[in-house]
């Protein structure tokens, strides 16, 4: 997994990029269709051109990649299967490698070792996120519940 994700480092897109995904996600925004299906395209790089038809979901994907592309993030891709390195879970989480350690010790995400090192499956990962983004929402709907109910202007 490491490979792959210094061979698929995040891709930071440049003004030319960021200007031509916002053109592109529009036009491609408006083909959506209201249900679930395949997409039939026609793609032309130079002189040649190809038909091709498209699973609906790739497109989604693409969509999305066109989106936070336009909005100058920057993207990568990852597959749910993946193991990572604890920096690499660290900086997916937005925290420390000491704190993520201390996270993977307490077992609040599962981990394995390959020698000595630990690696964390992405969907182990992932399935942490949604359960601490569950509880911190929760914490946020009370603390504005308490503030409406002390009338403090929230």
């Amino acid at each position: 997994m490491s490979a792959l994700l210094q061979e698929n480092s995040p891709l930071i897109p440049e003004a030319h990029d960021i200007a031509l995904a916002k053109q592109s996600s529009k036009e491609l925004a408006a083909l959506f269709p209201k249900r679930e299906k395949d997409f039939h395209m026609s793609v032309q790089v130079d002189k040649r051109e190809a038909k091709i038809t498209v699973p609906f979901s790739a497109i989604k994907l693409f969509l999305e990649i066109l989106t936070q592309m336009a909005e100058g993030n920057a993207i990568t891709l990852i597959p749910i299967h993946a193991e990572l390195t604890t920096q690499e879970a660290a900086n997916l989480l937005n925290v420390s490698r000491p704190f993520l350690i201390k996270l993977l010790e307490e077992g609040k995400i599962p981990f394995h070792k390959t020698g000595t090192h630990r690696r964390i499956r992405f969907v182990d990962l992932l399935h942490f996120k949604e359960q601490s983004d569950k509880i911190s929402q929760k914490a946020l709907d009370e603390l504005v519940e308490q503030a409406q109910e002390l009338d403090m202007g929230y």
